[in-house]
C-alpha cells in the first residue's frame, strides 16, 4: 500500500500550480517528463485499485488487451499538438489530463502488462517506436509553428527528443530478439 500512497503523493505534487506551470513552460518537459510522471503515479496507485476492485479488473481486462488499448488511446491523444495546446489554455482540458493520464492510462497499464503475452508486449513497443518516429518527423520537419504556446525551436527540440526515444526503444526491441531473458529470471 506504500506504492499507492507514493503514487497519490506524486499526483498531488504534479497538480500543484507552481509545479504544473514549471513543467508545462518547456515543451519537451511537458511531453516527455510531466505526462510520463502522471502515468507513473497511476501505475503506482493501481495496486490499491486492483485490491479494492478485483472483480472489475478480472471482468473487463482478463487478458490485458482492453487495458493496453485504453492506455494507447489515452497516451496517443496526449501526444497530439492540439491537446498539448489546449491543456495549457483551457482549464477543463488540463483537469482531464490530470485525471486521464493517471487513472485511464497508468492504472490500465499496470493491470494489463503482466497479462499480455510477449507478442503483445513487443507489439506495444513497436507501436511506440513508430509513434515517436512519426512525432519526430512531424516536429523536426515542420517549418511552421504547430503549437501556439511554444516556440518553433522548442518544437524541434521535442522532435529530437522523440527521435531519441524512438531509437532507444528500437534498440531495446532489437535486443529482445537476440538475448534469451529466461537465463536472467
Amino acid at each position: 500500500m506504500k506504492q499507492a500512497f507514493y503514487g497519490l503523493l506524486l499526483l498531488i505534487f504534479m497538480i500543484l500550480p507552481p509545479v504544473s506551470n514549471l513543467l508545462e513552460s518547456v515543451m519537451i518537459v511537458h511531453m516527455h517528463m510531466q505526462m510520463p510522471l502522471l502515468v507513473i503515479s497511476g501505475f503506482l496507485m493501481a495496486r490499491f485499485f486492483q485490491i479494492k476492485f478485483p472483480g472489475l479488473f478480472a471482468k473487463w481486462n482478463s487478458n490485458g488487451i482492453p487495458g493496453i488499448i485504453l492506455f494507447i488511446i489515452i497516451w496517443s491523444y496526449w501526444m497530439l499538438p492540439r491537446s498539448m495546446d489546449e491543456a495549457i489554455t483551457m482549464q477543463a482540458v488540463e483537469v482531464f489530463k490530470f485525471i486521464s493520464l493517471p487513472f485511464l492510462a497508468g492504472i490500465p497499464l499496470r493491470d494489463s502488462w503482466r497479462k499480455l503475452s510477449n507478442t503483445w508486449q513487443n507489439a506495444v513497443y513497436i507501436f511506440f517506436v513508430i509513434m515517436f518516429g512519426i512525432m519526430a518527423v512531424l516536429y523536426i520537419g515542420s517549418d511552421e509553428q504547430i503549437c501556439n504556446n511554444y516556440l518553433l525551436v522548442e518544437q524541434q527540440t521535442l522532435g529530437w527528443g522523440s527521435l531519441a526515444m524512438a531509437v532507444f526503444l528500437l534498440i531495446y526491441v532489437i535486443q529482445l530478439f537476440f538475448i534469451d531473458h529466461s537465463e536472467y529470471e
